[in-house]
């Protein structure tokens, strides 16, 4: 579990490409996220749904193949943003201790500027109840609400678009 760092260091958030000893930490941290979520939002039953207890190797190997940007303070992982080669982004997730304090924010310029850089001309995503809004500031457009069920669960999400 990581300890709250002053807020000194959330200007030296750095952004790196994945790396594989960080495949624990981020399937700690994309459960935790998920856990830390307001029930109101989604049930327990639906956030256990959508992030059971980690399987280390599944993630050691989905992380293998996704190469995530991931974000880092004082080495500590603290985000992750999984861009597809089509402009999809998969995951996008900040550690509960580090959300509405720029991470988010900066792994999607920096996801931004790799797609410009790969001639990419749309970002595009299927974002949680809880991301609308953050997208929605970041410039993305939404499409239609989207129903996904995971392990008998149903939840909501919003499909989104932004041109760059």
């Amino acid at each position: 579990m990581l300890t709250g760092l002053p807020m000194l260091f959330l200007s030296r958030v750095q952004i790196a490409d994945y790396q594989p000893q960080w495949s624990e930490p981020i399937a700690d941290l994309f459960y935790l996220a998920v856990h830390a979520i307001e029930p109101g939002v989604y049930s327990p039953e639906q956030q256990q749904a959508w992030a059971p207890k980690p399987d280390y190797l599944k993630w050691q190997q989905r992380l293998a193949n996704k190469r995530p940007f991931v974000a880092l303070i004082q080495k500590q992982v603290v985000g992750f943003l999984e861009l597809e080669p089509d402009g999809h982004i998969d995951c996008a997730y900040t550690h509960p201790e580090f959300q509405r304090q720029g991470v988010a924010a900066a792994l999607l310029k920096h996801a931004e500027k790799h797609a410009q850089k790969a001639g990419l001309s749309r970002l595009f995503l299927e974002a949680s109840k809880n991301a609308r809004p953050f997208f929605e500031k970041q410039g993305f457009t939404c499409l239609h609400e989207n129903e996904v069920t995971i392990n008998n669960q149903t939840l909501i999400n919003f499909v989104m678009e932004k041109y760059l």
